[in-house]
């Protein structure tokens, strides 16, 4: 029995801009959060003093987390939405799909795990 799917990720990015601090991001996942019909629970932002961030939200399907490294040109996502009520596995691939598209990447390193 499949109970969700887990996309871990990581991006290569040109361009840092996006990388140094949560503003942006979190400007760009809650109102799509909110488009997919997801629930959020709660989130934490913390960004570092050198650059780079991290965040993660609590969703009642699961969650998601992200934590950037401006000075290696990386991001590194996850997601993970529970299949306990409904399928959720095309919006967790949807939420993949925008957040590369949202970093415009150079390199992706991506597994999809059933669990």
């Amino acid at each position: 029995m499949v109970t969700g799917l887990h996309i871990i990720a990581g991006f290569t990015v040109p361009d840092t801009t996006l990388l140094k601090a949560h503003k942006q991001w979190k400007s760009f996942i809650l109102p799509l959060i909110q488009e997919l019909s997801l629930q959020s629970v709660g989130d934490v932002y913390h960004d570092f003093h050198n650059g780079g961030f991290t965040a993660v939200i609590c969703l009642t399907e699961s969650h998601l987390s992200i934590h950037t490294y401006p000075e290696i040109h990386y991001v590194a996502f996850d997601i993970y939405l529970s299949n306990y009520s409904k399928d959720n596995s095309q919006i967790t691939q949807q939420l993949y799909i925008n957040t590369r598209n949202f970093f415009n990447p150079t390199s992706v390193n991506v597994q999809f795990i059933e669990r």
